[in-house]
């Protein structure tokens, strides 16, 4: 038998799957590719959606999410683990407890909690298993209306730094404040990364990009941080270089049509 020699970068992802393809398992799955690893799934719903909207969800049952974890987790080494939304307090559960079964390492978090629209995705009682689970995450990558959520507070520019460091220190994990939901500065898009380590914020300035194609930068962006942590990057240079491939692959996507409604970006800038 032949000796194998290089291992993959791999990278899990766990989330729920988007049948138009522009966000969720197949947004990450994409990323994830793009930016060199290789990527394995567990599905924790899936959805009828395409570019104008999601019409409708199945959860996938509990005891099959945990079959699909234990099937990877026990046979897979990950350089690191995407988590995506987690709809329900039973499935937030079975997530923490089948990732502390295994040496998990590198995993980001991305709370998803609310829709582009404003409204909330996922019950109070989830929300509230969800911040028990923030601080086994070495990123969590908030924005700004998640980010009002996990701290119980208004966030403006005047105090964007302060919430960054407030909620990093609150859930004991570093945090990616996405700042694309506040006006441009100087068609600007500054994004605000708290390292709990060292305990400084760093600023991550892209320029901002006049589209309508942003259906699943969340997923894109997590997802590709993951990515770079699996291939040895540490977590700043990870980030940088996530915040960077999403600002490309949405310029690369700003004429492109794919459905009706907001399009996907362009995640292999084809």
């Amino acid at each position: 038998m032949e000796n194998i020699k290089k291992r993959y970068n791999s990278v899990l992802t766990i989330a729920g799957s988007d049948s138009g393809g522009c966000a969720g398992i197949q947004a990450d799955i994409k990323s994830i590719s793009a930016c060199g690893a290789y990527a394995a799934s567990v599905i924790t719903a899936t959805t009828a959606q395409n570019t104008l909207g999601v019409f409708d969800i199945h959860p996938i049952p509990v005891p099959h999410i945990e079959k699909q974890l234990e099937a990877v987790l026990s046979d897979i080494a990950f350089g690191a683990i995407k988590i995506g939304m987690l709809h329900s307090p039973a499935v937030i559960k079975a997530v923490a407890l089948k990732l502390k079964k295994y040496p998990c390492k590198n995993i980001v978090i991305d709370p998803v909690m609310v829709a582009t629209s404003g409204d909330q995705l996922i019950t109070s009682e989830a929300i509230e298993n969800l911040k028990l689970f923030l601080p086994e995450a070495c990123l969590i990558t908030p924005n700004i209306p998640e980010a009002v959520i996990l701290l119980g507070q208004p966030i403006d520019k005047a105090n964007l730094e302060a919430s960054a460091i407030a909620i990093g220190k609150l859930y004991k994990t570093s945090v990616l404040l996405k700042g694309g939901h506040l006006n441009p500065q100087l068609n600007c898009i500054t994004d605000l990364l708290y390292l709990i380590d060292q305990d400084i914020i760093i600023e991550i300035k892209n320029p901002w990009v006049d589209t309508k194609n942003t259906h699943g930068t969340g997923c894109t962006l997590s997802s590709s941080i993951a990515a770079f942590l699996s291939q040895g990057n540490n977590l700043e240079t990870a980030v940088k270089k996530g915040c960077a491939y999403v600002n490309q692959a949405i310029l690369q996507g700003k004429n492109r049509t794919l459905g009706q409604g907001n399009g996907p970006v362009n995640h292999f800038g084809l």
